[in-house]
């Protein structure tokens, strides 16, 4: 049967009765770059049950992972639009993840990255570069080598923003790329710990949000006998943190050897 406006039945709305759950979904909000390609890994670093919302900065026409590029994706106007669509969800903490985008402008410029978050409505805010800092300083690891995929010029300024910082790097190497991060092997990994690795390095530190590294850090960490840190790890241990969430429970020393945090208050609300 064919049915007009005429014949069709009369459709009967009604209100239905709901209530809104008691406490809020507490999750952890990611502002990356445009060409940021890691979502997986980082999720993988949360406890069962910590949503995890992402979002991007702007495209820029020039993709190639350069000291310049760390400054346009590290600045306001590429920032603060990426916080503000976040904040809707919610999320407990805001988390910068771009270590070059943090490190750039060296400890002065972090500390303002961090404020520009707050200021565009992060609840709270860390920045990769912060968090590599924080767990280092939770580690008592005052000596580090490090590794990077980047150029020797950025490297050289993450060297600097770290010594600035009152830790001191004691060997450094690169690979020398500018793009296409994300699709560098494990073994490359394995290796950039081997040939970094110094008598005096307390840790050694991977850079680069694009760097996967997730499945080699508690093997290289019992192999060298020291924290292997690499910075989604840094960052989303350290966004928890300041979330006051859980750790998750993984055999990683950052997560072995610094304390769980304390949960926050859950927050209340209203009921209808």
């Amino acid at each position: 049967m064919d049915f007009t406006p005429e014949t069709a039945p009369a459709v009967e709305f009604v209100s239905l009765p709901f209530r809104y759950a008691e406490v809020r979904r507490r999750g952890i909000g990611l502002v990356a770059p445009f060409d940021f390609a890691l979502d997986d890994e980082c999720a993988r670093f949360l406890p069962a049950g910590v949503p995890l919302y992402v979002t991007r900065t702007a495209r820029l026409e020039d993709t190639a992972v350069t000291a310049k590029l760390a400054e346009e994706v590290g600045g306001a106007e590429a920032v603060v639009p990426a916080v503000r669509s976040l904040i809707s969800a919610e999320p407990a903490a805001v988390a910068y993840v771009c270590t070059s985008g943090s490190f750039v402008g060296g400890v002065a410029g972090e500390a303002i990255l961090r404020q520009t978050m707050v200021d565009a409505g992060a609840y709270d805010a860390i920045t990769t570069s912060g968090a590599m800092l924080e767990a280092l300083r939770e580690l008592g690891v005052r000596k580090v080598s490090i590794a990077t995929p980047y150029n020797e010029e950025l490297t050289r300024l993450l060297a600097d923003f770290l010594e600035s910082a009152g830790v001191k790097v004691v060997k450094a190497g690169y690979l020398n790329t500018e793009q296409d991060i994300m699709h560098i092997e494990y073994d490359a990994v394995r290796q950039m710990a081997d040939l970094v690795d110094h008598p005096e390095a307390e840790a050694i530190f991977f850079s680069c949000t694009n760097l996967r590294t997730f499945d080699v850090i508690e093997e290289l960490e019992e192999r060298l006998n020291k924290p292997v840190l690499s910075v989604n790890q840094v960052t989303m241990w350290a966004a928890l943190k300041i979330a006051g969430l859980p750790l998750p429970g993984l055999s990683q020393r950052l997560f072995t050897e610094t304390k769980q945090v304390t949960m926050r208050e859950p927050e209340v609300i209203r009921v209808v």
